[in-house]
């Protein structure tokens, strides 16, 4: 069985799915207002709630919930990884390419980049282009842009 939830973010609302035991996606969604919340009581859900409540108050760098990626090898190794990129920081879809084995592989990385299931705790906003540019992202470029400051400012000590 699959159960569901929402989370309200700073840059919009979150659609949670999920296992009994495993976050199974993590998209954003224009509307929740008429769709139905059956998470009560998997815990899995709510630890996955607080730990995005604790990312975005800046008190959160990386993401415990336990959670399962369903695609293809390549894809699968492609989101796996994005979790190597640090907080904060970015890599290219060349460097992602490269770490696979080819940067001849720069596109489908980019294209897998693109049908990350797991938004935010699989941290395919932390990808940019080669020149340094923003590109894609299936959240839109400002939620991208807004993630990549947040961390930056985040990252950065306190000065008082």
């Amino acid at each position: 069985m699959y159960y569901t939830a929402f989370y309200k973010s700073p840059i919009g609302s979150l659609e949670i799915k999920s296992d009994e035991k495993h976050v199974t996606s993590i998209n954003f969604i224009d509307d929740n207002k008429n769709q139905k919340e059956n998470s009560k009581g998997v815990k899995v859900l709510s630890q996955c709630k607080k730990e995005l409540d604790e990312y975005f108050h800046g008190d959160r760098t990386s993401f415990n919930v336990p959670y399962k990626l369903y695609g293809t090898p390549f894809q699968e190794e492609v989101w796996g990884k994005l979790g190597g990129i640090p907080y904060g920081r970015t890599k290219s879809y060349k460097d992602i390419a490269q770490k696979i084995g080819s940067t001849k592989l720069s596109r489908a990385v980019g294209q897998t980049n693109s049908l990350n299931p797991i938004a935010i705790i699989v941290p395919c906003h932390r990808v940019i282009g080669s020149n340094g540019n923003l590109t894609g992202y299936a959240g839109g470029l400002e939620r991208k842009k807004w993630l990549l400051e947040f961390e930056l400012k985040v990252k950065q000590p306190k000065l008082f």
